[in-house]
């Protein structure tokens, strides 16, 4: 019954909701964008693994390596051996089954991380917007006329205040 008031006759319960002040509100935001902006650059760190691993699939191998001989016939021996060796070396048109789909399964993961990670700095980008129109300052915001370089989106003007 502490938590309720009568209205009328019927019983209205209070409002559960927190009133913040706006300081607490910045700070919740700042803490929000943090955590966004972590997310996103681990995403970030995930898309350049992805690309350095999967950087020369599908390649063939270009290492070069140089092979001594004492005499003649052992260079003939040599060549022989390379030769029959590149032969077996595995083009990427005649890769099995399996490891064709791992490979697609793995550039489809790396385009959605890419993805991903653009969608969260779009986001960090909007918290951080919001956050500095929560804050101090007057602002205002321009019209299509004013912009100089058009945008997507809004576009804001804050006026000059002097800094004591």
């Amino acid at each position: 019954m502490i938590n309720t008031r009568t209205v009328d006759g019927v019983h209205r319960p209070k409002s559960g909701a927190k009133q913040y002040s706006n300081e607490e509100l910045l700070l919740m935001k700042t803490q929000d964008i943090r955590y966004v902006l972590q997310k996103a650059q681990s995403e970030k760190k995930k898309v350049e693994r992805l690309q350095s691993a999967l950087h020369c699939i599908g390649c063939p191998p270009s290492n070069r390596h140089t092979y001594f001989a004492e005499d003649r016939e052992e260079a003939k021996e040599l060549e022989q051996i390379v030769f029959s060796s590149k032969e077996k070396a595995v083009i990427p048109g005649q890769l099995p089954k399996k490891i064709k789909k791992k490979v697609a399964a793995a550039y489809k993961e790396l385009e959605e991380r890419k993805k991903r990670a653009d969608e969260l700095q779009n986001i960090v980008m909007d918290m951080g917007l919001r956050k500095e129109l929560m804050g101090k300052g007057r602002k205002r915001k321009l019209r299509d006329d004013e912009i100089v370089h058009p945008t997507a989106g809004p576009v804001y003007k804050w006026r000059k205040e002097r800094k004591r």
